[in-house]
């Protein structure tokens, strides 16, 4: 059984056909989701999926594109969102400088209200980073020393410098259907060398289908193939793969119930 540990169901080319698109996660082995927030002012779109469906989990948070519409979001706001169940991470929230839609300092005043959010509440923030590695290296050294929290750089796409860094922290890594793509050899690099109990899969979907889906909009089924990909390049089989990335997830976003569907039977 696989886990897709970040996807955005609320978003549109995903929301129109929401029934198929879970019914064809479920045909792939996939039966676990997290729907991750973008945006705390449209959190009860996020809510409402995961409130009906069973094996859909949320975050709660707001990207770095969108940290200046949302200046106003504060750690109490944030910790009050989380207490619902289905909450299960804070995120996602990070520094992007590759478009900077958001300035950057308020893009970094941003992503230290969600790691103070994440160690209050003890959930694990969902990180993204992209062309900002020294600073978001920085800024997570700068803040475990105020107090340790849990945390994955998603959809990784980094350097393996921020991958160091962020593993010498105690952070989780997760792969997406990037490290398929023929360019993609230093991450496939980083990926093989990632410690197996620190190793997640997602898909970033409706975004990066992997190979062979290429062109196509991302959904949760086709984090087989990225899965498969790893596995291969790990030199270990699928079911084993899904098994031990299963595992790290629960580790890592454990108010998520062990007896949700995807929980494997024992750690990997």
């Amino acid at each position: 059984m696989l886990i897709d540990s970040h996807c955005h169901l609320d978003f549109p080319e995903l929301a129109a056909d929401l029934d198929g698109v879970l019914a064809r996660a479920r045909g792939a082995g996939v039966d676990l989701m997290l729907t991750v927030s973008t945006r705390v002012r449209r959190f009860a779109a996020i809510k409402a999926i995961a409130e009906a469906h069973e094996n859909v989990f949320c975050s709660v948070g707001t990207h770095p594109h969108h940290a200046a519409e949302e200046t106003d979001v504060t750690v109490e706001e944030l910790i009050e969102l989380a207490r619902h169940a289905k909450v299960v991470a804070i995120g996602e929230a990070g520094l992007d400088y590759h478009y900077d839609y958001s300035p950057r300092g308020v893009q970094e005043k941003s992503f230290r209200t969600h790691i103070a959010a994440a160690r209050k509440t003890g959930l694990p923030l969902i990180i993204h980073a992209r062309e900002a590695d020294a600073d978001i290296a920085r800024i997570l050294e700068e803040e475990t020393k105020e107090g340790a929290f849990s945390f994955v750089l998603h959809c990784f796409t980094s350097g393996a410098e921020l991958a160091r860094a962020g593993l010498a922290l105690g952070g989780y890594i997760s792969f997406s259907g990037v490290v398929t793509f023929k360019n993609a050899e230093h991450l496939r690099e980083i990926a093989l060398s990632a410690p197996r109990d620190r190793l997640l899969v997602e898909t970033d979907a409706p975004y990066l289908a992997p190979v062979p889906m290429r062109g196509k909009v991302n959904e949760p089924a086709f984090v087989a193939h990225t899965a498969a990909r790893l596995a291969e390049l790990r030199g270990v089989s699928g079911e084993e793969l899904a098994r031990t990335t299963s595992a790290n997830f629960f580790r890592l976003f454990n108010k998520v119930p062990r007896t949700s569907r995807a929980s494997p039977q024992s750690a990997a």
